[in-house]
Formats: structure tokens, sequence, C-alpha cells
């Protein structure tokens, strides 16, 4: 009787409840590195004027087209990683951990390397104003230096929630953003660095924040931690990283790209809009930051599940996941809308800049739990092991109707209002999308679970194991 009770308790209120401190120091951690970021564009903005703060701001989109694809394998060391863990396979912990951290290290040399050399070429391809261009240019190559440090900070990062571990990747982006910020005033306002000192901050940040989590992970104990005589690529465990990884950077890519396209019919409007544009998506990325943390969530605890052979608690983890996304888009949005106006002003003191920011928070924060679908199902679908379905209607549903809104809605009423309007559009396409990849493959994986009843498997694992994500 005693496993039926624990398996009633995993899927009543105490589920929500663990998965809220799973997801709470997440949420935590990326609400920090907004204001982190936040912070370079206040000091840049207030300090070195609006030109320097649409350099910086300009310069988003380019760095997410580059880094995407290879930071996108991190999910699958994620999924990996929690699957193992879930199953109770040192061995097998141990070779994704290591094969995780190789993986990292090339990743974040051949991004660097890239970004170096093409960012300037796509900034004006991108149709980058030419009263910021320079600025953009510069302050994107002294960023990229720093993305070798990111790359490994984000896969030991990757490595620890899998195991259920949230809390110390937040203590070390704390520390890393409060050094950031410190750097930003010294190097902004005491030696008028403009963009370049807050580049430099950012990367002196990162390689902090990547010492942190490597000291981490060598003095762990047990599977994950970090040996260097280890530190090799296995071949099994690439390819099921890869598998899951290498759809989900895809997806990033593509929507890279879309977010580029968009990033281009911005910029043809002016330094003020593009200024306008960057700090509302600054403001409203509070929000997303939310849903990111119930993205990493559902990876965590659906992966566990399918690793224990524990399928039935997948609705429980999806419906958990619904609610937390509405609540967070009621509350957060709300209070985002209401103080908007003040919240701009934090980052400009221009009044056409704050007026425009405004329209485009009214238009995405009205309907910002389709972006909160889109962005937390494919977690869940992903952990149970399929990474197309994600990729592809996140391919169809967002970006190419994003092309397709550009070249036919924003080409017959060519202004920045209806420009916005293609964000809320394509989330909730997106998002229907999402909604039926997550209720395939959990049909799939239940047909799975009821050939092993049929075939007499006795190998089925008696729960979750009691990691700080199960507790």
């Amino acid at each position: 009787m005693a496993p039926q009770a624990r398996e009633f308790e995993l899927v009543d209120q105490s589920l929500l409840r663990r998965m809220l401190i799973f997801a709470l120091p997440i949420m935590a951690m990326n609400v920090l590195q907004l204001l982190f970021n936040a912070a370079d564009m206040v000091v840049v903005g207030r300090f070195s004027g609006s030109h320097a703060l649409a350099a910086v701001g300009a310069t988003g989109s380019l760095i997410n087209l580059i880094v995407t694809l290879f930071m996108g394998l991190s999910v699958g060391t994620s999924v990996v990683v929690a699957q193992d863990y879930g199953a109770g396979n040192p061995d097998a912990i141990s070779r994704s951990v290591h094969t995780s951290m190789a993986i990292s290290v090339f990743n974040g040399l051949v991004v660097m390397v890239a970004g170096l050399l093409v960012c300037e070429r796509l900034l004006g391809v991108m149709g980058t104003p030419e009263d910021i261009i320079e600025l953009s240019a510069l302050y994107i190559r002294i960023y990229f230096l720093g993305l070798p440090a990111s790359m490994i900070y984000n896969f030991g990062a990757a490595i620890l929630r899998a195991i259920g571990d949230s809390r110390r990747p937040m203590y070390y982006l704390t520390i890393s953003g409060i050094v950031n910020v410190i750097f930003n005033l010294i190097f902004v306002i005491v030696f008028d660095m403009s963009v370049a000192g807050v580049a430099w901050a950012t990367v002196i940040s990162q390689y902090l924040a990547m010492v942190m989590i490597l000291a981490c992970l060598v003095r762990s104990e047990g599977a994950i931690r970090l040996r260097w005589h280890l530190l090799r690529v296995d071949r099994e465990k690439l390819k099921d990283i890869t598998k899951v990884g290498l759809p989900a950077g895809l997806q990033s890519l593509l929507f890279s790209i879309s977010n580029v396209l968009i990033q281009s019919a911005v910029n043809s409007f002016g330094s003020a809009v593009v200024a306008a544009r960057s700090t509302a998506g600054n403001v409203e990325g509070f929000v997303s930051t939310a849903m990111n943390a119930y993205y990493n969530a559902a990876i965590t605890f659906t992966g566990q599940s399918v690793g224990a052979k524990k399928y039935d608690q997948i609705d429980s983890i999806a419906k958990v996941c619904t609610v937390l996304i509405f609540t967070t888009w009621i509350v957060l949005g709300g209070v985002t809308l209401f103080f908007g106006r003040a919240l701009l002003g934090f980052y400009t003191t221009n009044a056409e800049v704050i007026d425009i920011g405004m329209v485009h928070m009214k238009i995405t924060m009205a309907t910002y739990f389709t972006c909160g679908i889109m962005s937390v199902f494919p977690g869940l679908t992903r952990a149970m092991g399929y990474s197309i379905l994600p990729m592809l209607s996140t391919l169809i549903g967002a970006c190419l109707m994003r092309i397709v809104w550009l070249v036919t809605v924003f080409a017959w009423y060519p202004t920045f209002a209806v420009l916005f309007w293609c964000y809320p559009v394509t989330w909730a396409i997106a998002g229907a999308g999402q909604i039926a990849s997550f209720f395939y493959a959990r049909r799939q994986v239940l047909k799975r679970a009821e050939l092993e009843d049929e075939d007499g498997d006795d190998t089925k694992a008696p729960g979750l194991p009691q990691t700080a994500a199960a507790r």
C-alpha cells in the first residue's frame, strides 16, 4: 500500500509545491540575469545616451542567432542526465557529464570564432542604423570573447538542474552578476568606456561564473563529479545528447532567424523604435524568464519520471505546468502593464521611446500566456524523447508564419504596431502545435509502457530518486 500512497502523492498538490521549489531558484537566477542585463542597458542609456542604448539593444537578435544552435545542445544534456539519474545509472551519468563538458568547450570556441568573423557583416545585412552600427559592432566583438565561458557555465548548470539542484547555479550567477554591475559602473561612469565598458564587464562576469561552476562539479560527490582525465566524448552519449539537443538548437536557431528578420524591420523605423523595442523586450523578459523556469522544471521532472519508468506522472506534470503558466501571465503580466511607463523610465528619459515601448508591451502582454505554452510544453515533449516535433511546431507556427506576416500583413500596413502584432499571432499558432506534439509523444510513451507490461517487464523502477527535484 505504501507505494500506491506515494504514487498518489506525486500527482496531488505536493507536485505543485515540489516543482515550485525547483523552479523558483531558476526563476530567481533568470530574473537576476535580466536585472544584470538591464543594468547594462540602464547604465549605458543613462550615462552614454539613447544611441549607445540602441547600439546594445540592436545586437540581441544577432547574438542569439549565432549562439542558440550550440547552446541548444545543453537541453540534450538536461534530458539525458535526468533520465540517467532517474534510472539510477552512475556510469551513464558520468559519461553524460564528461561528454557534455567536452562539447561545451568545443562549442564555445567555435561560436566565439564564428561570431568574431561574421558579426559586423551581419549587422550591416540587418540594416542596423548607420548612427549606431559602429557602436554595435564594437559591443558584439568584445561580447563574443566571453562565449566560451558562457557555454561552459550553461552546460554545467544544465547538469546540476538535471539532478534537481537549481540553487547553486543561481548563487553563482548572483555573484557574477554583482561583479558585472560593479564593473559596468566603473567602466562606463569612471572611465567613460560606453558600450565597450558594459561589454567588458559582461565578459569578466561570464568567466567568473565559469570558474565557479567548474569548481562545483570538480568538488561534487558521486557520478556528476568532473574528473579532468575523463573529459572526453563518449559516442553513445553524444548521440543521445545530440538527438535531443540538436533539434532544440535548430528550433532556437530558426526562431532567432525570424527574430533577426523582425529586427531588420524594426531597424527600418530608426534608432528610437530600436531602443523602444529593446527596452520593452527587456521588461517583458521578466515574465518570459518565469516561463523558462517552468520549462527547465518540465524537463527535469519528466526526464526523471521517464528514466524511472513512472509514465503516469507525465499528465500531472503537464497540468501543473499549465497552471503555473496562466498564474504567471495573470500576475506578472498585469504588473508589467500597470507599471509599464515607470519600468521603461528606468532605461531612458526619452518620451518617444517610452511611448513606443508601451505600444509594444500592450500588444504582447495581452496574450502572453500563448508564449508560455509555446515555451514550456516543448520541455515536456523533449523529456519524453521526442525533440523533432517541438522543432517543427516552432518552425511552422513561429518562424514560417512570422515571415509570412512580414511579407503580407506588414507589407500592406507598414507600421511598428502591425509589426509587433506578429508576436502574439505566431505564439498562438506555435503554442497549438506544441500542445499537439505533447499529446502525440504522451500517447507513444503510454503505448510503450503497455507493451512493457504485456511482455512482463519487471525492471520498472519503484519511483523517482529522492533528489531535490523529487522531494
